[in-house]
């Protein structure tokens, strides 16, 4: 018989208030807490708390606190992530973040979906499904991606964006919900030499 967490990671149906996840969640919570109880001259010890929290984390990664999720180990990023305050990841299922990708302030992702049938979601039922961040991505702050999108590579997504769809690579989109404004081209440089 499937166990609450395996439907969970499955992307099926399960009860959130389930012993075992409840117990995980309780765990991820302790993490959470001891690194927001952190001063950020702490880097080691905020960088060890985050390295265990999460299931991978690439080299130059930088959470700023107050930081939320629900396990922690759903939660993969890549080299030079930064996440401004209050950035919250409600990773019931994976959320996977490329490389060089920035994250403003006050930005929530979310994974799971309560039951639509009233009687269901008090019983406790949610199903997550994944969200996806490619490489150079940019969320501006209040940005909020609810479950199952994918943002392409090298994309800006406007502050306060509420993002139901998926976002292809390497444009411009805001808004409520969040629409595809424009390809970024070469006249959005600002003439500096990169590195790349």
């Amino acid at each position: 018989m499937k166990t609450e967490k395996h439907k969970m990671l499955n992307q099926e149906y399960y009860i959130c208030w389930d012993e075992e996840l409840t117990a995980e969640r309780e765990k991820a919570k302790d993490l959470v807490y001891e690194f927001n109880s952190r001063k950020p001259s702490e880097r080691m010890e905020r960088n060890q708390i985050i390295q265990k929290l999460f299931h991978s984390v690439g080299e130059n990664a930088w959470v700023e606190s107050p930081f939320n999720c629900d396990y922690g180990y759903n939660i993969t990023v890549g080299d030079n992530f930064y996440a401004n305050t209050n950035c919250t990841i409600l990773d019931c299922a994976k959320v996977t973040i490329g490389d060089n990708v920035l994250i403003g302030p006050n930005v929530s992702l979310y994974t799971p979906n309560h039951a639509m049938d009233a009687a269901e979601r008090k019983a406790g039922y949610e199903r997550s499904l994944p969200i996806t961040i490619g490489d150079n991505v940019w969320l501006g702050g209040s940005v909020t991606i609810v479950p199952g999108v994918t943002i392409g590579d090298n994309t800006i997504i406007g502050a306060g964006s509420v993002v139901t769809k998926d976002i292809p690579a390497g444009v411009i989109a805001a808004g409520v919900p969040c629409r595809v404004i424009r390809p970024i081209t070469e006249k959005d440089t600002v003439g500096l030499e990169t590195t790349e």
